[in-house]
């Protein structure tokens, strides 16, 4: 499990271990993590350290300081050291001079010959953009660089970046995740230990071995109703596709029972023999769970197997037209007992919420999952995943194949599958996610070698195989 922490709680678990530590020694443990680091990326591209030329891009506050000890301590392994200092006149002292006693220059632009920079002109406790003035060092540089704690100019809570910042291509950082290591493009991001005592993280990530643990698979005694019925609400004779890609997803994610009520049930069969069809809902007998919505549309029809849905006691994932429907009656959620999964892209977030996300996507969908008591799936190539009775969960993509049309459609279906067999609404809606991920990606180098370009149908056939992997 991937665990992130605030730039306050990273703060303040280093305040106990600065005050019982030496001056600088916490610094020093630091920097040498970030330096054997940088050894290992510059063995890996050019073969080893001695002889390699590593240029350091300092500012005033500690990475600055961070950033000239670690160069330091590669100019001691025979690497040729340089540094431009963004302030020379609040440069972290002891480092500095460390620097120049081993043999490193200060400069006055990256060299051209350099091997490798590293970013060391902001920490996690800064806001905005890069300065003009380090936005021209690195608008000059065509080196990789690998960034301490964050890549300079990404804001350390929300990810987002809105003007000139640094692109790594490695982010060093030390003794925990933050939200931006999550929520924007950093790099490979490799964690340093140095001893801090971290609180409950602010925020979660599935990795494969947690989904392995998690997912459902049948026991000796289980029969196809006790691993979870699904019920599944959508498509219309304008959208079958939607109903068929649901529905199909459901039959994927989980063994057990699918049954499915809509007037695309012929299609529905026709696709997937295994699956029981009605044409309405109130035929399509028991259920675990329910998703409503993939092309239902925005008619009375659409409105009433909304409503359906919402008046039972079960779980139900509200996806697509079902949210643009239930935008116009929030209170149709606000008073459920059972769980709700809201499962918007940025658009239907809006008329949910009655505004964007915004660059703090985590803290609008926290915000919207407090106050409708529903968990909120925000889609994106970082997907966040707020449960209003647990924690926030962060899925980090690393590509964009699923966004194709009717990809949402087979992430709906995933989920309801999940919640069918009893897991809760966070947990199922954060593993829905990965698999999801994971499938396009799948379906995007399939049969590869390089990747091309896919479609939710295609997305659909790779999930057994997502599972599978793990």
């Amino acid at each position: 499990m991937r665990h992130y922490y605030t730039a306050d709680q990273i703060r303040a678990a280093e305040a106990p271990l600065l005050a019982s530590l030496p001056d600088g020694v916490l610094m020093r443990r630091a920097a040498y993590g970030l330096a054997t680091a940088i050894a290992t990326e510059l063995k890996a591209h050019t073969g080893g350290v001695s002889g390699r030329s590593v240029c350091a891009v300092v500012g005033s506050g500690d990475n600055g300081g961070d950033a000239l000890w670690a160069v330091t301590f590669l100019r001691r392994r025979g690497a040729a050291a340089t540094a431009v200092l963004l302030n020379p006149d609040h440069t972290h002292v002891k480092a500095l001079a460390a620097f120049r006693k081993a043999g490193g220059r200060v400069v006055e632009t990256i060299p051209p010959t350099t091997d490798l920079v590293i970013d060391g002109v902001v920490g996690i406790g800064a806001t905005g953009a890069l300065r003009p003035n380090a936005a021209a060092v690195f608008d000059a540089n065509t080196a990789p660089v690998v960034a301490v704690d964050l890549p300079s100019g990404i804001d350390v809570q929300t990810g987002a970046a809105d003007g000139p910042h640094v692109r790594a291509a490695l982010t060093v950082t030390f003794g925990g995740l933050k939200p931006v290591h999550g929520l924007a493009d950093c790099g490979r991001v490799e964690l340093i230990d140095i001893g801090l005592d971290l609180p409950e993280p602010a925020l979660l990530g599935f990795e494969a071995h947690d989904i392995r643990t998690r997912w459902p698979v049948p026991r000796p005694a289980d029969d196809k109703y006790s691993q979870g019925v699904k019920g599944i609400l959508a498509g219309s004779a304008t959208y079958p596709g939607a109903a068929i890609l649901s529905t199909g997803a459901a039959v994927a994610a989980t063994s057990g029972m699918v049954r499915y009520a809509g007037s695309a049930h012929a299609e529905v069969v026709s696709h997937w023999p295994e699956v029981v069809a009605a044409s309405d809902a109130s035929a399509a007998g028991r259920v675990q769970a329910w998703v409503v919505g993939p092309g239902i549309g925005i008619d009375t029809a659409g409105d009433e197997a909304l409503r359906f849905a919402l008046a039972t006691d079960l779980p139900v994932i509200v996806d697509a037209d079902a949210l643009t429907l239930l935008a116009a009656d929030l209170d149709l959620v606000a008073d459920r007992t059972a769980p709700t999964v809201l499962t918007p892209h940025a658009g239907e977030f809006a008329r949910l919420a009655g505004h964007p996300p915004g660059s703090d996507r985590v803290g609008a969908a926290r915000a919207l999952a407090e106050r409708l008591g529903a968990t909120v799936l925000l889609k994106g190539n970082v997907t966040v995943i707020a449960d209003p009775d647990g924690p926030t969960y962060l899925n980090p993509a690393g590509q964009s194949w699923a966004a194709t049309a009717g990809s949402g459609d087979v992430l709906s279906g995933v989920i309801g599958a999940l919640l069918a067999s009893g897991i809760a609404p966070g947990e199922a809606a954060a593993m829905a996610a990965f698999v999801h991920a994971r499938a396009a990606g799948l379906a995007a180098a399939d049969p590869g070698p390089h990747p091309a370009p896919t479609s939710a149908h295609r997305i659909l056939a790779h999930v057994r195989a997502a599972i599978a992997s793990l």
